[in-house]
C-alpha cells in the first residue's frame, strides 16, 4: 500500500508542479513584456529581469491552488485513461483510500504554499518594488509612477521608494488642519530613520494661510512621527503580498488612524484559508475524475479544471468587494467559495460511488 500511495502521490505532485511552472512563466513572461514599456536608462534588462525574478515567489503563492486544481486533473486522469484507477478499485483500494492519497500531495503542497506566501514572498516582493522604484526613479524627483501615500492623522506622507535600511526617497508632506484646510506642504529629497525620528535632507516647506503663501529652505530638518520604516515597508506592496503578521499588525495600525482595514483583513482571512481552499479545489478536481470526466480527454480535463479556477477567483474577486460595500465580515467572503467547493466535491463523489 505505501507503494501504491508514493505511486499516485509523485504522479499528482509531478503534474501539479508541471502546470505550476507553466502557469508562473505565462504570467512571468506577460509581466516582462508589460514593465519593458517603462524601459529607461536607468530600468533596463537587468532590473526588469531582476524585479521578475524577485516577484516569482509571490507569483508561485497566487497560483498555487489553481496549479493544484488542474494539475491534479490530469496527474489523476492519466491513471484513469490507462485504467489504472480501475484496477486499483477493483484490487480492493476503496475511493475514500484514493481520495486520502491524492489529497495528501495537494497538502505539501499547501504546505510549500503557505511558506512562501508567509515568510518568502513578502520579503521578496518588499525587495523587488523597492528595487524597482529607485530604478526608475533614482530618488532626485519628488513623484514616481510606483509611489506609495500613507496617512497618520491629519498628515498624508507619499514616497517614491523605501530601502531596507530605513531610507525613504522623494517624500512629500501634506499637513491639514482641523477644517480639513491644507496648512503646509514639504518636499524632500530623502529621508533617514533615527529611531524614533526622521532626518530629512534637501527639504522645501510651503506654509498656507488665508492670506498668503510662504516658503522656507532647509538643508536638513527633523521630523518627529509615529510612523517606521517598518510600518511603511507594509504599504509598499499589495496586502495580499504581506505575511499573516504584518495583516495582523497593519489592519489594527489602520483601526487605531480611524481607516478602513477591511482590504488588509481580507488578505489575512484569504491567506489564513488558502490551505482549505486548495483542498477543496483539489476534492472537486478527484470528484471530477472518479464522476463525469473518468474518460474524458486531456484537453477537456484541463478546460474543465480553468473553468472551475476562473469561477472560484470570480467568485472571490465579487464577494471581497461586497464585503466592503454590504459590511459583513471578509472572513464570509473568503469562506463560502471554499464551502461551495466542498460541498460540490462531496456531493459529485457521493454520486460517484
Amino acid at each position: 500500500m505505501r507503494g501504491l500511495d508514493r505511486y499516485i502521490g509523485w504522479t499528482v505532485l509531478a503534474a501539479i508542479g508541471l502546470v505550476l511552472a507553466v502557469i508562473v512563466g505565462l504570467d512571468a513572461i506577460a509581466a516582462f513584456i508589460d514593465e519593458a514599456d517603462d524601459a529607461s536608462a536607468t530600468y533596463g534588462f537587468a532590473q526588469i529581469a531582476a524585479y521578475i525574478a524577485l516577484t516569482l515567489p509571490g507569483r508561485c503563492y497566487e497560483y498555487i491552488p489553481f496549479a493544484a486544481l488542474i494539475g491534479c486533473l490530469l496527474g489523476l486522469g492519466q491513471l484513469a485513461s490507462s485504467s489504472e484507477l480501475a484496477v486499483m478499485r477493483a484490487a480492493g483500494v476503496s475511493t475514500g483510500r484514493l481520495v486520502w492519497m491524492a489529497l495528501k500531495p495537494a497538502l505539501l503542497v499547501a504546505l510549500v504554499g503557505f511558506v512562501l506566501g508567509d515568510l518568502v514572498a513578502p520579503k521578496t516582493d518588499q525587495i523587488g518594488e523597492t528595487r524597482r522604484a529607485l530604478a526608475q526613479n533614482p530618488g532626485e524627483a519628488f513623484s514616481g509612477r510606483h509611489g506609495i501615500w500613507n496617512r497618520e492623522g491629519n498628515t498624508f506622507l507619499h514616497f517614491n521608494a523605501l530601502e531596507p535600511r530605513g531610507v525613504v526617497h522623494g517624500i512629500v508632506l501634506l499637513q491639514f488642519d482641523g477644517q480639513r484646510r491644507m496648512a503646509s506642504a514639504l518636499r524632500a529629497r530623502r529621508a533617514t530613520f533615527h529611531g524614533d525620528y526622521w532626518r530629512m535632507e534637501d527639504v522645501v516647506r510651503t506654509h498656507f494661510s488665508s492670506w498668503e503663501t510662504t516658503r522656507e529652505r532647509y538643508d536638513q530638518l527633523q521630523w518627529e512621527t509615529g510612523i517606521t520604516p517598518d510600518l511603511l515597508a507594509l504599504v509598499v506592496v499589495e496586502p495580499e503580498q504581506l505575511s499573516l503578521a504584518d495583516l495582523y499588525r497593519y489592519s489594527l495600525y489602520l483601526q487605531s488612524q480611524g481607516m478602513e482595514s477591511e482590504d488588509y483583513q481580507l488578505a489575512l482571512w484569504r491567506k489564513v484559508l488558502q490551505p482549505l481552499a486548495i483542498s477543496a479545489l483539489v476534492l472537486v478536481a478527484i470528484s471530477f475524475i472518479f464522476g463525469p470526466l473518468r474518460d474524458g480527454t486531456v484537453g477537456f480535463r484541463i478546460f474543465a479544471g480553468v473553468i472551475v479556477a476562473i469561477a472560484f477567483r470570480t467568485s472571490q474577486d465579487l464577494l471581497g468587494p461586497a464585503s466592503l460595500v454590504f459590511g459583513f465580515h471578509p472572513l464570509y467572503a473568503a469562506l463560502v467559495p471554499i464551502v461551495v467547493c466542498l460541498v460540490a466535491g462531496l456531493v459529485l463523489l457521493r454520486r460517484a460511488r
